[in-house]
């Protein structure tokens, strides 16, 4: 097992891994693995698009050293999870709009310390804006039309200087008629547009089809 180039996250051959901070504990049926008296948790790709990115071969320190989180679109909170391995002392805003879904992420929440689920719907940042205060790490998951959108209007109103983000656009949640080119050029325009430069992009295929990940940094 060997330390993998972004904070928190480890490598063994292609397989991703974070340290579980529940020992014994699973939440999503993947694989636990010990060496040497730590326990390891498979960061699988098929299942979370952050994993899929990283397993794409993402830059090195791409995640910088993120001490607070804002996670839209957190659903049961997969990836949630592996943040919290990876970063044991941040805190981790997780906005989920579903009570379904939230149900799974506040059960998540009660065991993991710096772990707070939001109720709320992330094109309505004002409605939390004032909970969450500025972050050093924005990252969105959402299947909605106008998803770049809701990302530059977070990143606005609550993205610190300098700080990084990351959006997964899902193209055909934007339309199903225009090619994935288009949708990616008016998204990259969109975020040119609030000032945030778009550091690395790549589609995350064959783990998710039709996701293209941007990583972007703010002025």
């Amino acid at each position: 097992m060997k330390a993998a180039p972004w904070e928190g996250v480890f490598r063994d051959g292609r397989d991703l891994f974070t340290v579980n901070r529940l020992p014994g504990t699973k939440v999503y049926g993947e694989a636990l693995r010990g060496i040497e008296g730590t326990e390891y948790r498979t960061w699988d790709p098929f299942r979370s698009k952050l994993a899929a990115l990283l397993s794409k071969g993402a830059p090195d320190g791409l995640f910088g050293h993120p001490r607070t989180v804002l996670y839209l679109g957190a659903a049961h909170g997969t990836t949630v999870s592996h943040l919290s391995d990876a970063w044991p002392e941040a805190m981790i805003f997780a906005v989920e709009k579903s009570p379904t879904s939230f149900a799974p992420l506040l059960e998540l929440a009660r065991k993991r310390p710096g772990v707070v689920p939001i109720l709320a719907d992330a094109q309505l940042p004002e409605r939390y804006q004032a909970d969450v205060g500025p972050v050093d790490f924005l990252y969105q998951d959402i299947a909605q039309r106008n998803q770049a959108e809701i990302f530059v209007e977070n990143a606005r109103a609550m993205l610190a200087p300098a700080a990084r983000g990351i959006l997964m656009l899902k193209v055909r949640s934007v339309t199903q008629q225009r090619p994935t080119a288009a949708i990616v050029k008016e998204a990259r325009s969109l975020l040119a547009e609030a000032h945030l430069k778009v550091t690395f992009e790549t589609p995350l295929t064959p783990f998710s089809r039709e996701h293209v990940a941007l990583a972007v940094t703010a002025p």
